[in-house]
């Protein structure tokens, strides 16, 4: 009887445990290419999904750090996210189609910035 109870208590410290860890809130930082301040809100604003917590696009940096809950959202959803909305996440480039609707100020591929 002892054994079944002390088995029992393991189980449920590791479930709690699973569980607190799933809350986990983490902080990434990605390489996403831009021009400007519309840039950076377009950025910021394609990553404004359920569980993430914070998001800052450097411009001079070409990095935005993220803070999210790992149980809610993925790198890998939250890049996608990026990635509709115009702009290169790390060694992903967006699909062209949406890039070629990019302001002219927002074309990074093409070097060159229209205000």
């Amino acid at each position: 009887m002892k054994k079944i109870f002390l088995i029992m208590l393991l189980v449920a410290c590791g479930i709690i445990n699973a569980q607190e860890k799933s809350k986990e809130v983490v902080t990434a930082v990605f390489n996403v290419k831009g021009n400007c301040d519309e840039c950076k809100k377009r950025i910021e604003n394609a990553v404004d999904i359920k569980g993430v917590k914070l998001a800052n696009w450097d411009e001079k940096a070409q990095a935005l750090t993220v803070t999210y809950r790992a149980d809610k959202v993925s790198e890998q959803e939250i890049k996608q996210a990026i990635l509709k909305s115009g702009h290169d996440v790390e060694n992903e480039k967006a699909a062209d189609a949406v890039y070629n609707k990019l302001p002219d100020c927002c074309k990074f591929r093409d070097k060159k910035c229209v205000k």
